[in-house]
């Protein structure tokens, strides 16, 4: 990390066996929420030792991350977040759109089976919690986690890795000044809702909330 005025708020790990999938993970829900911040070159070595783990794993993770076009590397010294241009972020909020909504919908007609829901309940709760706690890497991966659990209701395993990848590739710049004004949780709040449409059968209640949520989140990606 060759600016050292910044520090990303990254967890620590410890030494816990084969870690990388958890630390690929995790640095893609940095990338994501701005933690890790465009125009910053970060070194492995410097990750690594907020990870508290030695630097290979997290190298790895950060390789595969350039392959899916999150950072790009820079030669001899580390790696930089991939900037995206406002049509970029329309791009995918509008890709997102046209898949997330109308499968929401889609999901809610034919019926979510009540364990799933069940298992949707914690995943919002958890959201709301991280925002609530300032911790920006668990609420974006919360909320990654639960969007995609619910998607794959459909049946589609192809579906969903498309909306992964496309969350993937967003930036949420927002968020920080979202939670630092106390306004994170309010939004958050909005996954709850959703699992109750979905419960209830209200399809054109979960569409719109869906279709709601994705311009919402659009408009924190612009700030």
């Amino acid at each position: 990390m060759t600016q050292q005025e910044h520090r990303p708020a990254l967890p620590s790990f410890g030494a816990r066996g084969n870690l990388r999938d958890e630390i690929i993970q995790t640095l893609r829900a940095a990338v994501i929420s701005g933690e890790l911040r465009p125009g910053v070159v970060y070194s492995a070595p410097s990750l690594a030792t907020q990870f508290g783990v030695s630097a290979t794993p997290v190298r790895e993770a950060m390789l595969d991350l350039a392959k899916e076009g999150l950072i790009d590397t820079v030669r001899n010294k580390g790696f930089r977040v991939t900037e995206l241009s406002e049509k970029d972020l329309d791009d995918l909020s509008e890709l997102r759109a046209l898949i997330e909504v109308p499968t929401v919908r889609r999901i809610t007609e034919a019926g979510v089976a009540p364990a799933v829901i069940e298992e949707l309940r914690p995943l919002a709760a958890a959201i709301e919690d991280a925002a609530a706690g300032g911790d920006l890497i668990t609420h974006v991966a919360a909320d990654m986690e639960f969007h995609l659990k619910l998607l794959a209701q459909a049946g589609n395993p192809h579906l969903v890795e498309t909306v992964r990848s496309l969350r993937a590739r967003s930036r949420i710049y927002g968020l920080r000044s979202l939670a630092d004004r106390g306004e994170l949780v309010t939004s958050s709040h909005e996954h709850a809702e959703l699992v109750d449409l979905v419960a209830a059968g209200d399809a054109a209640g979960a569409e719109a909330l869906m279709d709601r949520h994705i311009r919402h989140v659009r408009g924190i990606w612009a700030r």
